[in-house]
């Protein structure tokens, strides 16, 4: 049978591959932010965040606070990266979430499988400042290796196993992956690539987005999946995406490390909904992926809260890996 060797999970901001004199420029964006969700849970503009902000996150915007946080970034990716080059697998399954890349509201399903010869990556036009970080996501159009049969193979076996999954072959005219997936082909990978099965949520939207529970129970399906499949396959799960932003809550972080290291799954089950949504939403990929590697340690390689704004905005990059 194939086996789950391995779990990875790291952030995927553009914030990670912008050289931090720019995260000032990127804090501008956040002023015309629809997404910004406040330490309580309730959507709010900037101004009202910033109000809302306590005075000494003035300190978190220190040039040589943002450099450190820049180099433990990049060491947090350098770290993910030799580890999945180490386990030398034969596939690696991605859960993510798309943020209108690829569905939309015509029809935005919870939870998809893309299983066709390969994925198509089309350069991202994103905006500047945040173009000086597109090529973290891939400059070209170009196309990647899919792991096909594990895909074909886990669709059918997460339907026996009662999850209604939707699937793509391929994607609509001047569509590509989303950025959780080229991010990981890119960053992660670099020039050695892996056969990808990637597994995107709903985590953004509502009001079909996954429970945590869920979330969780998705991951042991996709383990029984990856069990169940007639070959003798190495396999990597890897979460792509969080921690919390745009606005930075280190309570929910934290309380999120410590669930993951303590395999207290009443506790990641339990983290309250309302800070769930926007980018912290994402966190919800870190729990599909404690599901599939339940069986392993969980071991924080490092977590960063790049906050690049007074009113708190940034995104907290976490890094780490299940062995």
């Amino acid at each position: 049978m194939a086996e789950i060797v391995i779990g990875l999970g790291t952030s995927h901001s553009p914030q990670l591959s912008l050289m931090p004199e720019t995260w000032s420029l990127h804090a501008e964006n956040d002023k015309r932010n629809p997404h910004l969700y406040g330490l309580d849970g309730i959507h709010h503009t900037y101004e009202e965040v910033l109000d809302m902000a306590d005075a000494s996150i003035e300190k978190q915007l220190d040039p040589e606070l943002w450099q450190k946080r820049y180099d433990i970034c990049q060491n947090g990716i350098a770290t993910v990266s030799q580890k999945l080059a180490e386990a030398n697998v034969d596939a690696v399954i991605v859960i993510g979430d798309d943020q209108e890349e690829v569905f939309q509201e015509d029809n935005f399903p919870a939870m998809a499988v893309y299983w066709g010869d390969t994925i198509s990556n089309i350069p991202d036009s994103l905006q500047a400042p945040l173009r000086r970080a597109a090529w973290a996501y891939g400059l070209e159009e170009k196309e990647y290796p899919i792991a096909k049969e594990l895909a074909s193979h886990m669709l059918s076996s997460l339907i026996e196993q009662e999850f209604d999954v939707a699937r793509s072959r391929y994607f609509r005219k001047g569509q590509g992956m989303g950025h959780a997936f080229s991010f990981i082909y890119t960053r992660i990978m670099q020039d050695k690539l892996i056969p990808m099965v990637p597994v995107m949520l709903n985590t953004y939207f509502p009001p079909n987005q996954p429970t945590p529970k869920r979330s969780y129970n998705l991951g042991q399906a996709i383990r029984n999946a990856v069990e169940e499949w007639d070959s003798d396959a190495r396999v990597a799960v890897i979460a792509s995406g969080g921690l919390s932003h745009f606005v930075i809550n280190e309570e929910l972080d934290h309380s999120v490390i410590k669930g993951l290291q303590d395999r207290d799954t009443e506790g990641l089950f339990g983290l309250p909904r309302e800070h769930l949504n926007s980018g912290s939403s994402e966190i919800r990929n870190w729990i599909t992926t404690s599901g599939a590697t339940e069986h392993m340690d969980f071991t924080l390689i490092d977590y960063a809260p790049c906050y690049r704004s007074p009113a708190g905005t940034g995104c907290a990059m976490a890094f780490g890996y299940w062995s």
